[in-house]
């Protein structure tokens, strides 16, 4: 159990699944058909200070940015991931494996250091304790590798919070060959900022011998010592970064729900001349994964405004789905036209619970604007009813 925290296989729950589709407020009545047309604030203000910029600027290869590019949308550092992500990311991986990167990286000095942990496989292996400290959003996860010092050492790390404090768990290791680092784990404990002192993690790894032993490979190390990609003896696969780029520290941020807002005007401002052409609402099956706008205790209010299920854009339609429960389905369909810039105008007006072939209509209309503030491939930023800001994961 023990081991399987100290081998660095670390996953994320996923976000809540929500949907990002604006509808004004609706109350269902019996039998009258509900109609609105409402027209929302279009506009948002770049910040004053800097909120995101974190790091340096990062710039990566064109491979390395396909691994990139896969990672953006997965959740729970994979967990979550559907077999289509995975398979991006595992041929992103063998493209660079094949390329190489530095040769013999255990002998370079560009392997040492802290390495933030971005994705992994999981086959099968996680123990009850990796789920618990790991399956929590705002967890982060490092792997810090000092190999030049007279302790040599490989440690895995659980930060909690900064106001918390982590986990670190450590391994005595030494160079095998050009690739491959061995390790065993001998110590362990929590660092928690409320206490003057460290709390041993109770595990006795000089008992458990051969079994507190293991080695990582490291298949891929970036010339520029920001990307590694290691395989672990238990089968494992990691991807690891020193530095993140700004769409990563952005969806970290928005993960951890603190400072949403101030990062969402840090972005946009961020992306503002990197901008070509006009901004256009991209075909796919979106997820919402933030709102400015709280759930309410009607989950009818809350499909219908967006704040729960799946949206798909396609041909001119727009649907949404939001699970019920026993197979049903609440579904809303309608049309969206381009009105502006950035702008456009939606109407929603046929509305169903929907069980397999079969659906119940339900009376509804509503019509309304939203405005893209920021889009990608991957990630969407719009503003919509109430001023509500909301930002969607492409999923599919």
């Amino acid at each position: 159990m023990a081991i399987e925290i100290a081998n660095l296989g670390f996953q994320l729950n996923p976000l809540p699944a929500f949907s990002p589709v604006f509808v004004p407020r609706t109350i269902l009545r019996s039998s009258k058909r509900l109609r609105f047309d409402h027209r929302t604030l279009l506009f948002l203000r770049p910040p004053a200070s800097s909120l995101v910029d974190e790091q340096s600027q990062v710039s990566f290869t064109e491979p390395e940015t396909r691994l990139i590019d896969s990672l953006i949308g997965i959740q729970g550092r994979g967990r979550s991931a559907s077999p289509q992500q995975l398979n991006d990311v595992e041929s992103a991986v063998q493209a660079l494996e094949g390329l190489g990167g530095v040769p013999d990286p255990t002998s370079s000095n560009l392997i040492e250091g802290r390495w933030q942990l971005m994705f992994t496989t999981r086959p099968g292996t996680a123990s009850p304790i990796q789920r618990t400290f790991v399956g929590v959003d705002n967890f982060s996860v490092f792997q810090e590798v000092y190999l030049r010092t007279d302790d040599p050492r490989v440690s895995n790390i659980v930060r909690f919070s900064e106001a918390i404090g982590e986990l670190k768990v450590e391994a005595a290791a030494s160079i095998k060959d050009g690739k491959r680092i061995l390790f065993q784990f001998d110590r362990a404990a929590f660092s928690f900022k409320f206490l003057p002192f460290k709390v041993p993690y109770p595990v006795p790894f000089r008992l458990l011998g051969d079994e507190a032993k293991g080695w990582l490979d490291t298949t891929y190390l970036s010339q520029s010592g920001n990307l590694r990609i290691s395989r672990g003896n238990k089968g494992t696969t990691f991807v690891l970064q020193k530095n993140t780029e700004p769409r990563q520290r952005f969806l970290s941020i928005i993960s951890k729900g603190s400072g949403v807002m101030e990062a969402i005007n840090e972005f946009i401002s961020r992306n503002q001349n990197k901008a070509t052409g006009e901004p256009q609402l991209l075909e796919g099956e979106w997820q919402m994964i933030w709102s400015s706008q709280q759930e309410t205790d009607s989950w009818l209010e809350n499909a219908s405004n967006g704040l729960m299920g799946t949206q798909i854009v396609k041909g001119g339609q727009l649907k949404f789905l939001v699970d019920i429960l026993l197979g049903l389905k609440f579904s809303m369909i309608g049309k969206y036209e381009k009105i502006g810039a950035n702008t456009y105008a939606i109407t929603m007006d046929d509305a169903a619970i929907v069980g397999g072939q079969v659906g119940l209509p339900i009376e509804m209309e509503s019509k309304f604007n939203i405005e893209l503030l920021y889009t990608d491939d991957k990630i969407r930023i719009t503003r919509g009813f109430r001023n509500t800001t909301f930002v969607h994961l492409r999923v599919g």
